[in-house]
């Protein structure tokens, strides 16, 4: 297993934006809404479970991020097959509405945060923005981007390239080793970025705050034009 193997193609180029972008918005979000998880958001389970005992904000905003992520959902997947109706591209007016979310968020974070109170409308309004962005992103790649590996659901990418990272070491399977490898070096890509995503966030929230933002949409844009441009993997 040699870690110089691992390239980024013009999939993986994508792809490595999009985890990139799953970690920095998610992470912006929760240092900026009272631990808000807006793609994650299966987390608001845990920090929600947090707040009730322990006191503290944002307990309906993280109860109403689940709900309005599958309503996300829903509604890119209906956009799709109408276009699709019409003999019309269906993935590129959702990568544009993901990019004219992830703007929304950013701006209503800009001019009306920090917020003191998560469950205020503005905040509230906010993080919804956050969420329905990364709940695009979901769809659109769920759907559109099938080859790539998940942006956000880190845990079952760390899972397998674990079990990968085992077998190309051992020697298992090795009529599969080009099949693992490839498998292998697509999510340690995925994982690696979110968690530089992560990172960046977290770093550039402490120094700017909410501005932070303006590098996702920057980053998000480019994935969408990239994808736009060389069209369903």
């Amino acid at each position: 297993m040699k870690f110089r193997d691992i390239k980024l193609t013009g999939p993986m180029t994508v792809a490595a934006l999009l985890s990139f972008n799953g970690g920095f918005v998610d992470a912006a979000g929760y240092l900026g809404l009272h631990g808000l998880f807006v793609a994650h958001v299966t987390g608001n389970f845990v920090t929600l479970g947090a707040a009730l005992v322990q006191g503290g904000h944002g307990i309906i905003g993280k109860i109403l991020a689940l709900p309005e992520f599958v309503g996300v959902i829903a509604l890119a997947r209906l956009i799709g097959t109408v276009q699709r109706a019409h003999g019309q591209p269906a993935m590129t007016p959702l990568l544009v509405a993901k990019v004219a979310l992830l703007v929304m968020f950013f701006v209503l974070a800009v001019s009306c945060g920090p917020f003191p109170d998560a469950d205020s409308p503005l905040a509230l309004l906010t993080g919804f923005a956050g969420v329905a962005a990364m709940a695009m992103q979901n769809a659109v790649q769920r759907v559109h981007m099938s080859s790539l590996p998940p942006s956000t659901m880190m845990t079952g990418s760390t899972v397998q390239v674990t079990i990968d990272a085992v077998d190309l070491l051992t020697g298992t399977n090795p009529d599969e080793r080009g099949q693992v490898r490839g498998r292998f070096n697509r999510l340690a890509i995925a994982i690696l970025f979110f968690a530089l995503g992560c990172a960046v966030s977290a770093f550039l929230f402490f120094l700017v705050g909410f501005w932070c933002l303006a590098m996702a949409v920057i980053v998000g844009a480019a994935a969408a034009a990239i994808q736009i441009r060389q069209g369903q993997p």
